[in-house]
């Protein structure tokens, strides 16, 4: 499993948000989580990014590391290397470019910027944004500019990709063409994905949709695997 989360819980003051969250992910699986507002979604999604972390007493393994045993800086380390984020909204830096924010991850990890800028112009044109490699989030759409964020995602070739509601400022062309390039990713790259999101249709293509209620999984529906 690339994933392996038990007996996840979260709190906050007296409100407990997560009551035991067991999950594994397997190699490019694509899971989807839905629920209604408050569930614990975006809060599970969080810690399975280690951008949280979970309750005492908990375990979380990402590709074989417990993340728990990691210090702060090797955590983020960690997290930059191994995970890729997509946010609903994209989240660009407005002041660089669309290959400058592709390549900030990789340049974070100080590799070398030559190599660095090679990857960026790939997936750019990977994703149909070469022409607009030099255009800054200000002056593109906003499909365009979540499509320079799932590049930026996919910069330091991560084990797994999170993406809450992904799509959810979209309109509706832009919002088929991102979901079925999540698809295409994964038949292209073997890329795995973990998707928060209220958009069903989307949430019923995942190989599995997990549903969380009042903090706790609440159901499993399975799909055939896509692309």
């Amino acid at each position: 499993m690339v994933i392996e989360a038990r007996n996840i819980h979260k709190t906050f003051g007296t409100l407990e948000v997560l009551k035991g969250i067991d999950l594994d992910i397997a190699p490019r699986e694509i899971v989807s989580i839905v629920g209604s507002s408050g569930a614990g979604k975006t809060t599970l999604l969080q810690i399975l990014g280690t951008l949280s972390p979970s309750d005492p007493g908990g375990c979380l393994r990402i590709g074989g590391v417990e993340v728990s045993s990691l210090s702060p800086r090797e955590e983020a380390r960690f997290r930059n290397r191994e995970l890729g984020f997509i946010f609903q909204f994209h989240q660009l830096l407005p002041e660089f470019t669309a290959l400058e924010n592709v390549m900030m991850p990789a340049l974070i990890m100080g590799r070398r910027r030559r190599e660095v800028e090679a990857r960026a112009a790939e997936l750019l044109e990977r994703l149909s944004l070469w022409p607009r490699q030099g255009h800054k989030p200000g002056e593109m759409s906003g499909g365009e500019c979540q499509r320079v964020a799932v590049a930026r995602a996919l910069m330091n070739e991560p084990r797994v990709i999170l993406a809450d509601e992904p799509s959810g400022s979209l309109d509706s062309t832009n919002k088929q063409e991102l979901h079925d390039l999540i698809f295409d990713l994964r038949r292209d790259l073997g890329q795995t994905f973990v998707i928060v999101t209220h958009d069903l249709e989307l949430a019923r293509r995942a190989d599995r949709m997990i549903s969380l209620r009042d903090g706790m999984i609440s159901g499993v529906e399975e799909s055939s695997p896509q692309g």
